[in-house]
C-alpha cells in the first residue's frame, strides 16, 4: 500500500495516539487533532487521504466537522469512530457525509479492513477505464473515470460512498441486489444486519437521485432489496 496520511480528529489523547501508531506500524503517515477547531484547520488545509472523526468534540462537534469537510472535499473517505452505537446516530452521521461508522470499542484490525477498503478503491480508479467508464440509466450519467454523476444536464454531488453504491446499482440495472448483496459489495465487510443503516443509507442516495426528477430511477422490493431500472 502506498504511503499516504490520515487525519485522526479524536479528543481522547489515548485513543487517538493508539490510533496513530497502529497506523504508523502499517506504514501509513497519521496526524492527530485533539478538538473539532483544529481538525477543521486541518482537514482543509488537504493532504490528507482519509479522515477518522470522533463525534464528541470541543469546539465544533463530529456532525458539523463532516459537514464542513464535506463541503470542502466531496471525495474524501470519512470514517466515523464513535461511542455512540444508536441507529438515530449513525443515521445522523451518513447524513452529515459519513462514509462509515465504527463504534467504540473496537477493534483495530477492523479499523484496519476499513481504511485499506477506502484507500484501496481510491488508489485504483484508473482500472475502469475501459468502454465501461461512463455508465447510463435513463437521463442518468456516470462518469466512473471522473467520479461524476449527472442527471438531466444537473451535476449530482456525491460522497464516495454513495457513489460506490450507485455504480454497483447502476451496473446490475433491471436486477434486484438484496441488503446483504450491497454490505459485501459496498462496505466489503460482514455488515450489522441489525440495523436499518443499508435502507437510511439507499434513501440518502434516492434523495439526490430521484427526488426532483419525475422518472424514479431506483425501486425498493420489499423482502428482498433494491434495483435500479427505468420505467
Amino acid at each position: 500500500m502506498p504511503t499516504v496520511k490520515i487525519l485522526i480528529v479524536e479528543d481522547e489523547p489515548k485513543v487517538a495516539n493508539a490510533i496513530q501508531q497502529g497506523l504508523q506500524e502499517n506504514g501509513l503517515k497519521a496526524d492527530v487533532a485533539y478538538d473539532g477547531l483544529v481538525g477543521k484547520k486541518m482537514a482543509l488545509s488537504g493532504g490528507y487521504s482519509l479522515v477518522i472523526l470522533d463525534i464528541n468534540l470541543p469546539h465544533i462537534n463530529g456532525y458539523e466537522l463532516c459537514q464542513i469537510i464535506r463541503a470542502h472535499d466531496p471525495r474524501i473517505p470519512i470514517i466515523m469512530l464513535t461511542a455512540l452505537g444508536g441507529v438515530d446516530d449513525k443515521i445522523q452521521a451518513f447524513g452529515t457525509g459519513a462514509d462509515d461508522y465504527l463504534v467504540k470499542p473496537f477493534d483495530f484490525r477492523e479499523l484496519m479492513a476499513r481504511i485499506q477498503v477506502f484507500l484501496k478503491r481510491s488508489s485504483t480508479p484508473e482500472e475502469t477505464t475501459k468502454s465501461g467508464n461512463i455508465l447510463r440509466v435513463g437521463d442518468l450519467e456516470i462518469d466512473d473515470n471522473s467520479k461524476t454523476v449527472v442527471r438531466g444536464g444537473q451535476q449530482i454531488t456525491l460522497t464516495a460512498k454513495e457513489f460506490a453504491l450507485l455504480v454497483y446499482l447502476v451496473r446490475n440495472k433491471g436486477r434486484v441486489v438484496s441488503r446483504s448483496d450491497i454490505a459485501e459489495k459496498i462496505w466489503d465487510i460482514t455488515f450489522d444486519t441489525g440495523t436499518n443503516v443499508i435502507d437510511v443509507y439507499v434513501n440518502f442516495l434516492r434523495k439526490k437521485i430521484d427526488k426532483n426528477f419525475p422518472t424514479k430511477l431506483i425501486h425498493t422490493r420489499q423482502g428482498m432489496g433494491y434495483m435500479v431500472k427505468e420505467e
